[in-house]
């Protein structure tokens, strides 16, 4: 009997503590909801920043240190903290929808707007509508030839006080030429000293305009897997052991031999400290594809003033699959990428000595090889 009774009273006293309790938290909590209701001032801090206010505040010089504030508040450290940071979750919410509709006609002008958000990166181009419902090769390659032929802006022929006039115009004829309209920015480069040439190439190519713009003050890079030296300096002209790539080597394989260096060319851009190329030429045998496509999908063109490009047409390129219309269409889509980015087709070159093929048959008699020259029109070097 005794042990029932004592174990009543202990529920009983335990009871009786946390009724307490709870009735000594809901006075402290009441009063101090009165006191902040009685202290309650808008909060002059946003995102950290203070507002503009109608109260002309003392002078931080006129006190002393010791005298107290007239203005600030009597109340604890712990409170002042506290009220910030209500203060500041009440405000950030309210900021956040004012940001949404608009901002108000006065936001702060102490804190900077937020960065715009960074264009999410490219997996693949955008694929042009088919040349016709059947989806036939006459008809895709019928538009793709067209578009390759026709010129989309005009190039007048440097002036003859320029410095290529006194080159004999190597720069401006034969199957790889620029476009020194004054228009554009090249021949003020090159007046200037300023141009910078990447050329893209096999070691077999033909090296007249590299040499013309390399006389003229260019700084003119070549790259050329074939080299046996990493870099070499020739005929004012810079000679690199590389290779462009529309992908950089993998890092876990190591390179079976030094001479198969190979990089995109954002990866050479960054590696050489360049930003801006001024003439960018291309001749990669039937690579130029691919390397196109990731010029286009990472951003680089917008880093390149022209564009001297051959294309191949006897075979769909490495890594490009599909049947023939659909390379075709993937061709084209291509160029058209060229064109989003601002770049217009100045020039195009056929060389009758190529063979007339056109994806391994005669075609209207076409050549299996274009040079054609885009010049950005909206480039500002």
């Amino acid at each position: 009997m005794w042990p029932g009774m004592g174990r009543d009273r202990l529920t009983r006293g335990l009871v009786l503590r946390l009724c307490l309790l709870l009735t000594a938290l809901c006075v402290c909590v009441h009063i101090y909801l009165e006191l902040g209701s009685r202290r309650g001032a808008p909060s002059h801090f946003i995102l950290g920043c203070p507002t503009q206010t109608n109260q002309v505040l003392p002078d931080k010089g006129a006190r002393t240190r010791g005298t107290k504030d007239p203005m600030e508040p009597n109340f604890g450290t712990e409170d002042r903290a506290m009220k910030r940071m209500v203060s500041y979750v009440r405000m950030l919410k309210n900021d956040s929808v004012a940001g949404k509709t608009g901002g108000g006609d006065n936001p702060s002008t102490c804190c900077p707007p937020l960065r715009p958000k960074r264009k999410s990166p490219r997996w693949h181009i955008e694929l042009e509508p088919w040349a016709s419902d059947n989806h036939s090769l006459e008809e895709e390659a019928r538009r793709f030839l067209h578009y390759i032929t026709t010129p989309q802006v005009s190039c007048a022929p440097p002036s003859p006080e320029g410095p290529l006039a006194l080159e004999g115009q190597e720069g401006t004829k034969g199957p790889w030429a620029v476009c020194l309209d004054s228009r554009y920015s090249l021949a003020q480069r090159i007046h200037t000293k300023h141009c910078r040439v990447y050329s893209m190439g096999l070691g077999v190519e033909d090296k007249t305009l590299e040499r013309s713009l390399a006389r003229v003050g260019c700084e003119v890079h070549c790259f050329d897997p074939s080299l046996k030296q990493a870099h070499l300096q020739e005929s004012d002209m810079w000679l690199h052991r590389l290779s462009v790539d529309w992908r950089d080597p993998n890092p876990a394989i190591p390179a079976q031999r030094q001479h198969g260096n190979t990089k995109k060319l954002a990866t050479i851009l960054n590696d050489f400290g360049h930003r801006q190329v001024d003439v960018l030429k291309v001749d990669m045998e039937s690579a130029e594809w691919k390397i196109l496509e990731n010029l286009v999908l990472e951003g680089v063109l917008s880093s390149v003033g022209q564009l001297l490009l051959e294309v191949h047409l006897h075979w769909a390129g490495f890594e490009v699959d599909g049947d023939d219309p659909s390379v075709v269409r993937y061709w084209f889509s291509l160029l058209k990428e060229l064109e989003r980015a601002h770049f217009r087709l100045f020039r195009y070159h056929n060389d009758p000595a190529k063979p007339r093929l056109f994806l391994h048959r005669n075609f209207l008699n076409t050549s299996s090889a274009y040079t054609l020259g885009w010049v950005n029109n909206e480039w500002r070097p």
